[in-house]
């Protein structure tokens, strides 16, 4: 006898989402790479960057949980391929901005745009994955990211030394259009929808589902946003974020300017971190899923979340007092690999607890998550401004990763998901 025939077609989601993430953060991160071009042409100060990169963020952070609603009501596949439709015509239109005005307003409704693309992301792998894939599947999600954020500031570095910043944003845009166009052709937001997907596939898709929908939360998405757990898993997401996005946007430029690197070495200096980010992604996502296949409910979220951010804390606070480009870019790898060995674990306590709500549930902690982007963004160049580094910047950072670890241990306490047929421990 054989057993059942499984198809691997839930894999496919996970690759689309993966290529989704690397788009959705190399058409971010070009705006930094682009930074000493842009200012030197439109004649822009530190001061006036730091709303440009702000202006991305209050955008992603206002429309994030009515786009996770959008993508709960209207699902994934539509939702997806227009929001990346839209976004990619903002990117192009970033390349036609000739004064600050028109630039942080393109950057504002670029945020607008992308708002929800985390969110329908994780409800699509929701509806494709099953519970006990779910943090490796979310943790490459992640790894695209990083990825992207990493090969996109090194490549966007170089596009614009050879094409110029303009064409560099116009064939950023036509990518993404192209990527919208596979996912609407392909994609079906129920998995028994699909032709492609067996029987047997099917099934293992939707094991322990029926359990787990039964264990949700019995009110609406505002109840558990606003619990005990809500709260400590929202914070948690914005003193990451708070911290990564200095990588994301402040680093390039400032290790241009305080060290002296060259275009092209910066590129690849300010990218190294982002691989740092890419294996923890991976990582944790995978330790996520192996301490819950052995039945460590709690444990399987909690653990990652804590050793995370201590490591971040650690590493952020001796990035600050850090004497040469070489060890401060080391430094923030170590505290990026840090932040984003949690991640795996945060999106999956947004579906543990969202299930049908994912959407909306992971949508307020990402806003929660831009929240802290935006703060950052504004706060480093003052920071910059009044001490002439980083480092009082990066202590701030190492406190926030500290407390952020101790929200971990809250969320350990009372797991929400149990895998049918696992012994449970704790």
């Amino acid at each position: 006898m054989t057993g059942p025939r499984y198809s691997s077609r839930r894999w496919i989601v996970v690759a689309s989402i993966f290529l989704l993430a690397f788009i959705t953060i190399m058409d971010r991160v070009a705006v930094s790479a682009g930074k000493a071009a842009l200012a030197a042409q439109l004649h822009l100060s530190d001061l006036q960057f730091g709303w440009v990169f702000g202006a991305f963020t209050m955008g992603y952070a206002i429309f994030m949980v009515p786009s996770g609603w959008l993508a709960d009501r209207f699902k994934p596949r539509r939702f997806l391929a227009a929001a990346l439709c839209l976004w990619s015509l903002f990117t192009m239109a970033t390349g036609m901005a000739s004064t600050l005005g028109p630039l942080i307003a393109v950057r504002l409704l670029f945020g607008c745009a992308e708002a929800g693309a985390y969110p329908a992301a994780s409800r699509a792998l929701y509806s494709w994955t099953a519970p006990g894939e779910r943090g490796l599947a979310l943790g490459l999600m992640n790894t695209g990211s990083r990825l992207g954020a990493a090969l996109g500031l090194t490549v966007a570095s170089y596009g614009i030394l050879w094409l110029g910043w303009r064409r560099c944003f116009l064939l950023l845009g036509a990518l993404g259009i192209g990527w919208a166009l596979w996912w609407l052709l392909w994609y079906r937001d129920d998995p028994s929808l699909h032709p492609a997907v067996s029987e047997a596939e099917l099934a293992l898709i939707r094991g322990g589902r029926e359990t787990a929908t039964k264990e949700a939360s019995a009110g609406g998405w505002a109840s558990i946003v606003f619990s005990r757990q809500g709260g400590l898993l929202l914070f948690q997401y914005f003193a990451n974020n708070f911290t990564l996005f200095v990588v994301y946007s402040w680093m390039l430029p400032y290790l241009q300017d305080h060290y002296h690197l060259s275009p092209a070495r910066v590129g690849i200096y300010a990218g190294l971190p982002m691989y740092f980010g890419a294996a923890a992604t991976w990582a944790g996502g995978g330790a996520v899923d192996a301490l819950f296949g052995r039945g460590y409910r709690g444990v399987s979220r909690a653990l990652p979340g804590v050793v995370g951010f201590s490591i971040a804390a650690v590493s952020v606070a001796l990035a600050a007092y850090a004497k040469g480009a070489d060890a401060f870019v080391v430094l923030l790898g170590l505290a990026v690999f840090g932040l984003d060995f949690t991640i795996g674990a945060s999106w999956t306590v947004c579906t543990d607890i969202g299930r049908e709500r994912t959407g909306t549930v992971s949508a307020a902690m990402n806003m929660m998550g831009a929240a802290g982007s935006f703060t950052c963004s504004l706060a480093f160049p003052y920071f910059l401004q009044l001490t002439g580094g980083a480092g009082l910047f990066l202590i701030l950072a190492a406190g926030l990763n500290v407390l952020a670890a101790g929200c971990w241990l809250g969320l350990g306490a009372r797991p929400r998901l149990a895998r049918a047929g696992a012994p449970v421990r704790e």
